[in-house]
This record gives structure tokens, C-alpha cells and sequence, in this order.
């Protein structure tokens, strides 16, 4: 039986949360069902998780930076927002939901979340 995600680009954003070690767990699961996963790291999720990792999982590059032309040249946030098939913020801590409430976009995750079209799901992990 084909999966549903066979096929389809997911945008991963990754947040400041002791739950981001299980990203790299989620982009395997995503890629085995046939996704292609685009891993995007918040400054608080790289404290977290080893960009190495997610790169070596995904295989594609883990986007960082808003205006680093050295590390991503063929990434612009308006082209993987319009690619997205789904837009999966996990896990979300209570500041991108926040800003995303709002509408506030000073990074490159909130940047592209504002420009995209896809579904946007948010795993919320925080601090009851």
C-alpha cells in the first residue's frame, strides 16, 4: 500500500526543546514512508540537535540562517514555502506558537511558515 507521504516535501522545523532529540527519529520515520524531508533548525533546536545528524538522515541541508549565503545559496524561503506539502513544526515550543499566532517572522522558520501555503501541524512540547 503506497503511503501517504510517498512523494510528498515536508518542511521539518526544528524548536528549542529537550523533545528535539527526537526530531532525527521523526525525519527517519517521515523518509521511510517516502517523504522528502527539508530540516530546518531554530537557533534554540540547534542547542539540541547535531546538524550533522539531520543532514546524514535527510540527506538534504539543514537550513539555519536567514542571510547566510555561504551555507545554503539555492535555499530561499519563499521557494520551500511554495514546494511544501506540509509544514511540521516539531517539536513547538510556546514561543514559535507565538510568534506564529502573531504573525512574527525574525527567522528563517517563521519567515517561510508566514509564506507558505501547505498544512501546518505543531507537535507542542513545553512545560505544562
Amino acid at each position: 500500500m503506497r503511503s501517504y507521504f510517498a512523494g510528498k516535501e515536508i518542511v521539518l522545523g526544528i524548536t528549542g526543546s529537550i523533545a528535539a532529540y527526537k526530531a532525527c527519529e521523526v525525519a527517519s520515520r517521515l523518509m521511510e514512508h517516502g517523504a522528502r524531508v527539508v530540516p530546518v533548525l531554530s537557533r534554540g533546536g540547534a542547542q539540541f540537535v547535531g546538524q550533522a545528524s539531520l543532514e546524514g538522515i535527510t540527506g538534504s541541508p539543514v537550513i539555519t540562517e536567514m542571510f547566510d549565503p555561504a551555507q545554503n545559496p539555492e535555499i530561499e524561503h519563499i521557494a520551500v514555502a511554495k514546494r511544501a506539502d506540509l509544514f511540521l513544526i516539531a517539536p513547538a515550543t510556546a514561543n514559535i506558537i507565538a510568534k506564529a499566532a502573531v504573525g512574527m517572522a525574525d527567522d528563517w522558520l517563521t519567515t517561510t511558515l508566514l509564506a507558505t501555503r501547505a498544512p501546518v501541524l505543531f507537535a507542542p512540547a513545553m512545560n505544562t
